[in-house]
């Protein structure tokens, strides 16, 4: 037994020689802290201390996120914590968030999803350090929000696609291996990228006309074969131009939608409205979501280290925490892919912050 035991070791200490820092990079990518415990594996739990933040907090609050002041009537969903089923999540500390940035700037380069994570975090830290002065200010597709007592940057720059949509003489094309917008990411601390949102536009909300892929250009293609050309070309610019040392790349993970209630087992629902209590358990029942499993195949492939925000599960039971009505639109929309703030992105922000802590 001894021998067996002693061999174990040897073999075990030589694998880690050859293979460790590959090993560290794949656990690092999928989201798992340094003490082993997977973050984003868990389960709703109510908790009085919760939300973070009131919306009247918060003066600059977009107001298709501001559910409360839109009339919404029930306030269950801004109870609900996330709970790791191997540890507790860090308190988010908005003071020592800022702390740890000073002199640094973060970038939320994506959608609207990723417009909804960058006001949720604004108004966390905004009411963390109240007196704090700051500016906010928008210049087309950026938007910068300030705290210059700390030297800190938290910006969102709209970018639905991460690659390239180029206008030429016939019409818009989506081209999925360029990205000239990276020129603008290269001296940003930390960059938090997210896409998938868009992807599924057809109709007068597709902003593109053709997809282009080197000399071949197409009508249409299957559009999560497109979604990964995609990432690979953002990939491929992340290896070629971060410096790890400098930047800290992250990946929102893909934000899941309520639009189909018989991937929760209420088939007679409508859409997301009405809904007032989280999917109980540790899965969906409506499995896994293919996008999803598509930027975890990506990020495994690359050299850098890409930090996965792999929000999705968690979201996926959130099914109570969509604006539904209360949305920006009020009663003419229904809105079952945004998200409600307080809510659900002050959750992918703590983790976002433990993440800080942690790696």
């Amino acid at each position: 037994m001894g021998s067996i035991s002693i061999s174990f070791v040897l073999f075990l200490t030589l694998f880690i020689q050859i293979h460790g820092s590959d090993y560290l990079y794949h656990q690092e990518s999928r989201g798992f802290a340094k003490n082993g415990c997977n973050l984003f594996e868990g389960s709703w739990v109510y908790d009085d201390s919760y939300p973070l933040y009131e919306t009247s907090q918060c003066p600059f609050i977009e107001k298709e996120f501001d559910c409360q002041n839109n009339g919404r009537p029930d306030k269950f969903y801004l109870k609900y914590r996330w709970q790791p089923t191997w540890c507790n999540l860090p308190r988010f500390n908005g003071e020592d968030f800022l702390r740890r940035l000073r002199g640094k700037s973060i970038m939320f380069v994506g959608d609207s999803l990723s417009l909804n994570q960058w006001q949720s975090l604004t108004c966390m830290l905004h009411t963390a350090v109240p007196h704090a002065q700051y500016t906010s200010v928008r210049s087309g597709d950026l938007s910068i929000f300030t705290f210059p007592a700390y030297d800190v940057k938290v910006m969102f720059s709209r970018n639905a696609f991460l690659v390239d949509i180029v206008g030429e003489s016939f019409g818009r094309v989506l081209k999925l291996d360029s990205i000239e917008a990276g020129t603008t990411w290269k001296e940003i601390d930390v960059l938090i990228f997210d896409s998938w949102h868009w992807w599924l536009h057809t109709g007068r909300k597709q902003p593109w006309d053709f997809i282009q892929e080197g000399n071949r250009r197409f009508r249409d293609m299957d559009r999560l074969v497109a979604y990964e050309k995609a990432l690979n070309t953002w990939a491929k610019w992340v290896d070629d131009n971060i410096d790890p040392t400098k930047t800290r790349v992250f990946f929102q993970g893909v934000s899941p939608d309520h639009q189909n209630p018989m991937q929760w087992g209420e088939p007679g629902a409508n859409f997301c409205e009405g809904q007032t209590r989280p999917v109980l358990g540790l899965r969906y029942p409506g499995g896994s979501h293919p996008a999803e499993l598509v930027l975890e195949r990506v990020i495994g492939t690359m050299q850098k280290p890409v930090y996965l925000l792999n929000i999705t599960t968690l979201s996926q039971l959130r099914k109570d925490g969509h604006p539904s009505v209360y949305g920006h639109g009020g009663h003419r929309d229904m809105d079952c892919s945004h998200w409600c703030l307080a809510g659900v992105p002050d959750t992918w922000n703590e983790l976002l912050y433990a993440s800080f802590i942690q790696i």
